[in-house]
């Protein structure tokens, strides 16, 4: 017990003696702050003696994140807004898609975006494009929609001349040799091929009832090139489109993390006169026309039970996605309508959940909750300069398609009902949110840049945004919700339809109190 005692004593004088040593390296034991030796009484709360004052950046009166914008003397509009940051994302914008292809051959738009940043006037090929962003450690992108193309490359900030005479280069002197034109029509056709063997059939059902909502003109036209257009574009037909479309007053530079002064300089240096590889001979006659909402139904049998081969293969489902018209993103009830959106949510049935994935939005709690038989329910909202599409996209098994669809037809019914308080608070929250975060990223900056000063000549900033959000009141989305249901209804049906009801029925169901389905009568079972 003794040699116990005297043990404990060695040790604890022991962990007293070890720590002596460090006293040597530092200040006393009871220093409340940790530092280097060369300041052993300096908190690191406070600042260094002898050491200059750091001066830290300020946002004055004139940097206050706005977006500034100039017209050129040959209309081209520049846009930029600057960002802390060693990189920028500068593009071009065009206001140009497959809804001007009416008098053109339907799908060079698609071709125009595999053919982006092939070979120029300047650059003998792709590769040689490739190599010059490398200096500057960037990349490139090009995205076509059917209103807006969009041509945008991510560099260092330092190489900006560089960059935007590279994409002067790549929009106004394509060289678009026949090698190219064909590598392109190789990459066409695989993307039909793959749109229309991808087990997730949502790009094809939004293009079927964007189809059936305007048909046969504007943003109904086809987004995808036509299987029997393919062999018939040719560089003729792209000369004549950009002839018409890619004119200077149709065009936005814009750029993140720049100064502006710089960007339109370079803009006046490159773009400012610059002869296109197509001529400078007059523009043909610009499509202006206003999209006009018919509504109706596009439907496409098919074999969807081996869309997904494997040792788990996905179950055959039937696709249907039911849309009605709401309002282009100009109006001021755009935001009611993208709360609205964001309140019916939704998703697949096997979503993990958790924070940001909607899991109390209404087409989770009233849908995939309650019905288990349904793979997905799903809402989105397309919106445009002159009219929109508010959509619900729903799958199940072919055996239930009746019951699924007339499921959807009461939940649009409902959105005309009552509005509970708390669920519009959640949805304008999370509207907010996903707005903030997706502008944390430079590129999504940048787009949102463009296509507002494309569409407005301006930007409303995310402030403002946040604002008009707030306001949106439970009346707001009962308004626009019954101006909505007042229309026919888009209709687009993908895989087994035997079961799948009358549209005539469907629309009855749209304009009935509860959104039930006609009873259907059969002689035979």
């Amino acid at each position: 017990m003794a040699a116990m005692v005297l043990a404990a004593t060695r040790l604890l004088r022991g962990s007293r003696a070890w720590g002596r040593p460090r006293l040597r390296f530092g200040g006393p034991a009871s220093r409340q702050f940790s530092s280097g030796g060369a300041y052993p009484g300096v908190p690191l709360s406070a600042p260094l003696p002898g050491v200059p004052q750091p001066v830290f950046a300020t946002v004055d009166g004139q940097e206050k994140f706005e977006t500034r914008v100039t017209t050129l003397d040959n209309g081209l509009r520049v846009a930029s807004q600057n960002k802390f940051g060693q990189f920028c994302t500068v593009g071009i914008l065009i206001n140009s898609g497959s809804r001007y292809e009416a008098k053109h051959l339907s799908g060079i738009a698609h071709f125009l975006e595999k053919l982006a940043f092939s070979s120029t006037a300047r650059f003998d090929s792709r590769d040689r494009i490739l190599l010059t962003l490398e200096k500057h450690g960037g990349i490139c992108d090009c995205q076509t929609s059917r209103d807006t193309t969009m041509y945008a490359v991510s560099a260092d900030s330092r190489g900006l001349d560089t960059v935007v005479g590279l994409l002067a280069d790549v929009v106004l002197h394509p060289r678009l040799t026949a090698e190219e034109i064909e590598m392109a029509r190789t990459a066409v056709q695989f993307e039909l091929e793959d749109l229309n063997m991808r087990p997730d059939p949502e790009p094809l059902l939004t293009e079927m009832v964007h189809e059936a909502a305007y048909s046969g003109n504007t943003v109904g036209l086809h987004r995808f090139c036509p299987v029997e257009n393919v062999a018939k574009v040719d560089r003729a037909a792209l000369h004549s489109y950009l002839r018409t479309y890619y004119t200077p007053e149709r065009m936005v530079l814009a750029g993140v993390g720049v100064e502006h002064e710089h960007l339109v300089e370079c803009a006046r240096r490159h773009l400012l006169g610059a002869r296109p590889a197509w001529g400078a001979e007059a523009a043909g006659d610009v499509d202006w026309s206003v999209a006009q909402y018919t509504g109706g139904l596009v439907k496409l049998e098919r074999d969807m039970s081996n869309v997904s081969l494997g040792p788990t293969p996905f179950p055959e489902l039937t696709h249907v996605m039911i849309g009605l018209e709401s309002c282009s993103f100009l109006e001021a009830d755009f935001i009611p309508f993208a709360v609205l959106n964001m309140m019916m949510g939704g998703g697949g049935s096997f979503s993990a959940g958790g924070p940001g994935k909607g899991m109390f939005t209404r087409l989770y709690l009233n849908v995939l909750n309650r019905h288990h038989w349904m793979y997905n329910a799903t809402s989105y909202h397309h919106s445009y300069e002159d009219t929109g599409l508010l959509c619900i996209h729903a799958s199940a098994d072919p055996r239930q398609v009746r019951e699924m669809v007339e499921i959807i037809t009461k939940e649009f019914i409902l959105m005309g009902g009552a509005v509970d308080t708390v669920e519009l608070e959640r949805a304008k929250t999370q509207l907010m949110s996903m707005l903030m975060m997706n502008l944390e990223s430079r590129p999504v900056i940048f787009e949102d840049v463009g296509r507002q000063v494309l569409a407005t000549g301006s930007r409303k900033l995310p402030h403002e945004l946040c604002a008009l959000i707030r306001d949106v009141k439970p009346e707001d989305i009962k308004r626009v919700a019954a101006k909505m249901l007042r229309r026919k209804p888009a209709v687009a049906a993908l895989g087994d339809l035997s079961d799948l009801p009358a549209y005539e029925h469907i629309q009855a169901a749209l304009c009935s109190r509860d959104g039930r389905l006609p009873r259907a009568f059969r002689l035979f079972r």
